[in-house]
């Protein structure tokens, strides 16, 4: 691998290499099933053909990854986390109706602070490095084909640890919530949570995927979730990212659906409630893939940028079969001096007749200093569809704010209350009650301390 040091994107290739040898070799002989460990090799291969994203690839256009790739991550070491995590983990466990959470700490499943389901039949859930090692018919046949393809998708195949595993047999259903926590404790270090999801066809779920980071923590955390939604089978999903803004934060969630299946994915990005100098960064990469006819899917999300983090959002609606309906409702706030990018695209294969897609994105700036980009796309190779998009960026009107004013609201109170306004539209769409009023309490306290430290202006 010497022949790849000349400069720091194969620096950083080289780094990779070394990692992955080397929790290779932790690992042992016969330590993974074969297809996992062949998986992994795959990913490693088009990673050093892809190399580290660069501003050069239309997809990263708009974000760099230089200053990631010149920062030296290590491996989170084992052991005990302190006190002060326990308490993070119960500021946010959100204990949605009464249902089973888990939590990683550092991209390792923690037992011992997580409230699992019971054994059932019909169900597997839990950690997914023990799943590896138990029961890898469930595992071997998915992890890795929905996500793969994506530079930083098949770093996650390369270098996760553990992660999280739900196999719903035919017509499982779940009736509450499955909360997932990850937490990161360590700076300086990068971790690799995955999340692996199989739905077999009749069943049902919901999972509300949280990440959090200690108050400061400058960390790099790269998720996978993966989906694969069976005929007839409904899922939803919830990722609500709260690292904050010294960490770097890059996920891709992606499904793949069978006949009439629906899958909703909502993703909620705040950062941390006071905004930073910190250069902090925020990539998600949606994903769905709709390979039976009938199927559905609904990608909705909110994100904040505030202080000079940036936010970058690309979706990917892809229509390959007939009779496929799909609607996108993205909605973006950027103050201070942050930066934000929403790509969202829609493609309709050859073949795909019957397609029914809208995709919509609007965006507020807050202050005079903030920017936001957006490139909405349609791809469209099949006749007899019905497919829109389109897309805003604006001001809170003034006319709006007069009229509050009018009426004996202060000028603090009512930006907040058309922000919320503004974010209303997506956060009525997360069907769980319980954790809808805390995105939207969450919501009124970044603009509220966001007004305090004059970052709306």
């Amino acid at each position: 691998m010497s022949a790849i040091v000349s400069s720091p994107r194969s620096a950083a290739l080289d780094t990779v290499v070394a990692r992955f040898e080397s929790a290779d070799a932790a690992r042992g002989a016969g330590a993974e099933p074969v297809a996992i460990a062949r998986r992994r090799r795959e990913a490693l291969d088009r990673f050093l053909a892809k190399g580290v994203p660069t501003v050069r690839d239309e997809d990263w256009r708009y974000t760099s990854l230089a200053a990631l790739v010149a920062h030296p991550f290590a491996v989170a070491p084992r052991g005990a986390a302190p006190a002060a995590v326990r308490e993070l983990v119960e500021s946010v466990r959100l204990r949605l109706h009464g249902g089973p959470s888990y939590v990683f700490v550092d991209g390792r499943f923690a037992p011992e602070w997580s409230s699992p389901l019971p054994a059932s039949a019909g169900l597997t859930a839990g950690s997914l490095a023990a799943a590896l090692r138990e029961t890898p018919t469930f595992v071997e046949p998915h992890l890795g084909t929905t996500a793969g393809g994506r530079a930083l998708a098949d770093l996650s195949t390369l270098l996760f640890e553990d992660g999280f595993l739900l196999h719903l047999s035919h017509a499982t259903c779940l009736p509450v919530p499955i909360e997932l926590i990850h937490v990161a404790t360590t700076p300086d270090t990068a971790i690799f949570p995955r999340t692996l999801v199989v739905a077999d066809a009749e069943t049902r779920a919901t999972i509300v995927e949280q990440h959090v980071a200690a108050a400061g923590l400058a960390h790099a955390s790269f998720p996978v979730t993966e989906f694969v939604v069976g005929r007839n089978a409904a899922v939803e999903h919830v990722l609500w990212e709260r690292t904050g803004d010294a960490s770097t934060f890059v996920a891709v969630v992606a499904a793949r659906q069978d006949r009439d299946s629906r899958f909703a994915s909502h993703v909620i990005t705040l950062g941390a409630e006071r905004a930073t100098t910190a250069p902090g960064l925020v990539r998600v990469d949606v994903d769905a893939s709709l390979d039976g006819e009938g199927a559905e899917a609904t990608l909705n999300g909110l994100f904040l940028a505030a202080g000079v983090r940036h936010v970058d959002v690309h979706t990917r609606l892809d229509h390959r079969v007939p009779h496929g309906t799909s609607r996108e409702l993205y909605k973006g706030l950027a103050a201070d001096r942050a930066t934000a990018v929403f790509n969202g695209k829609v493609i309709v294969r050859a073949g795909a007749a019957k397609t029914d897609s809208r995709q919509t994105n609007h965006n507020l700036l807050l202050s005079d200093d903030a920017t936001i980009d957006t490139k909405p796309e349609l791809e469209i190779d099949a006749d007899d569809v019905k497919c829109a998009h389109g897309a805003t960026i604006g001001r809170l009107r003034e006319e709006e704010l007069f009229y509050l004013r009018s009426r004996g609201i202060d000028v603090s109170t009512a930006r907040a209350l058309l922000v919320r306004a503004f974010a209303r539209d997506v956060t009525d769409r997360i069907s769980i009650e319980g954790l809808r009023a805390r995105v939207e309490a969450e919501i009124d306290a970044r603009v509220e301390a966001l007004d305090r430290a004059g970052a709306l202006r």
